[in-house]
């Protein structure tokens, strides 16, 4: 006689699995920010409202916002007469400004104030006649937009330690250095010794670059990664801060993963996982923190713990003509 199957396994049956969720995590205040530019646009002019370029890196905002009335495009031609157009958190080039005004057309800037930040500091190293190294992702939307400050030849591409060596700058030349302000700051740290090494009189910025979300984020990682078996990274293969915290929890020896959603989830991921670490990119939403979470609690018992490694206060004003 055939014995009989066994039962399935459920969550119950498996070995409890112990969360370890880093604060801070997800939006930062230029995030937030950005989103309520467009968010109020939409109330204040009604919908469509025409955005250049995704507002923020995140699927979910970006989708959710288009359900609202917003309408993403790669360039101010896609833009029709008449209506308001938002610029992304990331910046753009002064080019970009100069069209939509050229066109008659009503704009909205909402460049995360920190990245802003970085602009005006280009321009004021090249009117005091210096060349900048700027440090950065090739391709990245705030690298394009605060080259797109400075004149073409005033500003050097540098994106690892190699590249400093391999410069080719005579000895009249005078240096600074700026940064993107979502790099891994440990990568980010070794560019600029090895710039400080090589060009002592190198002109260093009044305060660091790297935005204060990102460095928040990367050392709560550095927190939480140590007692973790594996780390899940809330955010979007295409945002700069998300791609650095999985860096950062692979850098401490730990497998770590990044999720747009809960979907994504591997339930073969956490095979032999007791500790888990979760965080989340500064465009990441804390709705996708919370989906993640009630997904985890579908395959296995579980307990969590919020390890709170800063507080953040940070708010950014609105553009004036929304600020009522």
């Amino acid at each position: 006689m055939n014995a009989p199957f066994p039962a399935p396994m459920t969550s119950a049956d498996l070995a409890p699995l112990h969360l370890l969720i880093a604060a801070p995590r997800g939006f930062c205040a230029g995030v937030d920010r950005a989103i309520e530019i467009v968010e109020r646009a939409i109330q204040r002019y009604g919908a469509p409202v025409y955005v250049r370029h995704e507002i923020v890196h995140n699927k979910f905002v970006v989708d959710s916002l288009k359900a609202k009335g917003a309408v993403f495009v790669e360039e101010i031609d896609e833009v029709p007469d008449g209506v308001p157009v938002i610029f992304s958190a990331h910046g753009v080039p002064k080019a970009v400004p100069a069209e939509a005004t050229a066109r008659g057309l009503d704009w909205l800037d909402a460049t995360c104030p920190l990245v802003s930040k970085v602009h005006r500091q280009a321009e004021r190293q090249i009117e005091a006649g210096r060349h900048i190294l700027f440090i950065g992702h090739a391709g990245h939307p705030e690298v394009i937009g605060t080259f797109g400050q400075v004149p073409e030849g005033t500003m050097t591409l540098i994106e690892t330690v190699a590249d400093v060596a391999a410069l080719s700058i005579g000895p009249d030349v005078q240096l600074s250095y700026l940064s993107q302000t979502t790099l891994s700051v440990d990568d980010t740290a070794a560019i600029i010794e090895a710039i400080t090494r090589r060009f002592p009189g190198v002109v260093a910025p009044k305060a660091e670059d790297i935005c204060y979300a990102t460095s928040n984020r990367q050392a709560a990682v550095k927190e939480i990664a140590p007692q973790c078996d594996m780390v899940l990274v809330i955010g979007a293969p295409n945002s700069s801060n998300s791609l650095r915290l999985v860096e950062v929890a692979e850098r401490c020896g730990k497998p770590a993963h990044m999720i747009q959603r809960a979907t994504d989830i591997d339930p073969a991921w956490l095979d032999g996982v007791a500790t888990l670490g979760i965080t989340a990119g500064a465009s990441a939403p804390e709705a996708l923190v919370e989906e993640v979470l009630a997904r985890l609690r579908e395959l296995r018992e579980v307990s969590a713990e919020e390890i709170v490694t800063a507080r953040e206060r940070m708010i950014f004003k609105l553009p004036r003509q929304l600020a009522d």
